[in-house]
């Protein structure tokens, strides 16, 4: 037998082991912040290749949350959710409600289809009353809304107001009334 056929039937052999691997690569949900308490508002979202890079279509899934500590359950209640990847190696779950305990975790998530594997941990934070930024989930900002609508009414008034007295028209009689529904807000004189 010729050196090339052993070293080829050597390396065929030893793969035969080793099951091929699949790579799990984060596409949203990595270094979120969230409120502790609230409900995630994003998703982990996740794409699957084989060894050439090509989408893996109906590999499973498994998104699994901390047992203790910081983290939460997913909409199911439970800590580990299963998903099944789309034709474009896509996969991902939705609805976390997290806990009240602040401080950094990981969310493991593997894949498998056959005898492939591969995984990846998401890196997420809950933290204590702090303030959404821009990796941060939006959860409970729709209550301020009618208040920035107000804060923006009266500054338009305001630089109505200011722009009418740099025209001149700084009369006693000169006022700006701006009114939605009841009551009427007036600036300057009544």
């Amino acid at each position: 037998m010729s050196r090339s056929l052993i070293l080829f039937l050597a390396v065929a052999l030893a793969a035969r082991g080793q099951p091929a691997a699949l790579k799990v690569t984060l596409v949203e949900g990595e270094d979120a912040i969230y409120p502790v308490g609230s409900k995630a508002t994003r998703g982990v979202t996740v794409k699957v290749t084989d060894d050439a890079g090509r989408p893996v279509e109906d590999a499973t899934v498994t998104f699994s949350l901390p047992s203790d500590g910081p983290g939460g359950v997913f909409a199911s209640g439970d800590r580990t959710e299963v998903a099944t990847t789309h034709a474009d190696g896509g996969a991902a779950v939705w609805g976390m409600r997290w806990n009240r305990t602040p401080g950094p975790f990981g969310m493991l998530i593997t894949a498998v289809k056959g005898e492939a594997r591969g995984g990846v941990t998401c890196s997420q934070s809950l933290a204590a009353g702090a303030a959404p930024g821009p990796r941060q989930s939006r959860v409970g900002l729709g209550g301020h809304k009618w208040l920035w609508i107000t804060v923006a009414v009266v500054a338009g008034a305001a630089g109505a107001g200011v722009a009418a007295a740099a025209a001149g028209k700084t009369s006693a009689t000169a006022s700006t009334a701006i009114q939605i529904g009841e009551p009427t807000i007036s600036l300057g004189r009544p």
